[in-house]
């Protein structure tokens, strides 16, 4: 018998392992640990109670897990329907998190309106590193189109034609969507920027290849500095090409980092003048959008099928 302790466990391997008990009984963590794609599940799904932005696919001959009995016989599981479970399991457990989410925003955007101080305590925690990834990117989102919306620049087609613009910020598509696409860009600058909760040299360089080499601000869920990110980066960068030419092209398309403590600051300029209110409405409309929610759903399980 397979030992728990064995298991890479978090908050949700639980769930998996009763799920399992259900159907196989005392051979649940045998087939928990001869099956690669439970151990997948297992790995993706600490999304329910932390921040990763899980995807999913599946190949067939996966849900075929052999088990070697207690007499030696070995016996072939298809564990579909348990797949199916686990999944449906993981979306509830999710959807209650969002649920809870957007129900506390409400409040406390209406509250903040009295009691300032408790929805600046509210958005806070949201920029915190344990917050979920979707989460942190719509108040990331929020305090930053506040603040940029607060700056101006003179541009213009010719010197007779210069005006003075406000900076606006884009959200360019959902926090989940597998579309390789930027997450926010900039007006009239052409700024983008794209939301990161890793110092992983090869996500940073594949970001920028998407563009070409085009500058590009990352916005990272970490208290590092910049200069610290920028000399991991780096580190694994050189280990990765030995070519410092090379290097450097990519590095010079980094053109800011803006960490946890950055936002933080933004957020307290924006309060001091006077933009709680926006910031808290722009997270509530931005989580609507997020996970395709309407004021016309009358049964909250309608939403299980845009997690």
């Amino acid at each position: 018998m397979v030992s728990k302790s064995s298991i890479l466990k978090h908050g949700f391997t639980d769930s998996i392992i009763e799920i399992l008990t259900k159907y196989y009984g005392e051979y649940a963590l045998d087939i928990f640990e001869s099956s690669p794609l439970l151990g997948y599940l297992n790995i993706k799904t600490k999304a329910a109670n932390r921040g990763s932005k899980a995807r999913y696919w599946i190949q067939e001959d996966l849900l075929q897990v052999s088990v070697r009995h207690k007499d030696g016989v070995d016996c072939l599981y298809n564990i579909a329907k348990a797949i199916i479970d686990i999944i449906d399991a993981y979306v509830a457990t999710k959807l209650a998190a969002f649920e809870s989410f957007l129900k506390t925003c409400r409040e406390i955007a209406e509250l903040g309106k009295k009691d300032p101080q408790q929805a600046t305590s509210f958005v806070l925690q949201q920029l915190q590193l344990n917050v979920d990834a979707r989460i942190f990117e719509i108040v990331s989102y929020a305090v930053l189109k506040a603040k940029y919306g607060r700056e101006t620049v003179w541009i213009g087609e010719t010197q007779d034609s210069v005006t003075e613009e406000v900076l606006v910020l884009y959200k360019t598509g959902r926090t989940n969507a597998n579309d390789g696409g930027i997450d926010f860009v900039m007006k009239p600058l052409g700024r983008f920027f794209q939301v990161t909760e890793t110092i992983d040299m090869k996500k940073y360089f594949l970001d920028i290849d998407k563009i070409q080499r085009f500058p590009i601000t990352f916005v990272v869920k970490s208290t590092d500095s910049e200069l610290q990110i920028r000399a991991a980066i780096r580190l694994q960068a050189i280990a990765q090409y030995k070519i410092e030419t090379v290097v450097e092209s990519y590095m010079k398309a980094v053109e800011e980092i803006i960490n946890v403590p950055d936002l933080v600051k933004a957020f307290d300029e924006v309060v001091k003048t006077g933009q709680l209110q926006s910031v808290m409405d722009e997270i509530v409309a931005q989580s609507k959008v997020e996970f395709n929610y309407s004021e016309e759903l009358e049964d909250p399980s309608d939403l299980e099928e845009i997690l």
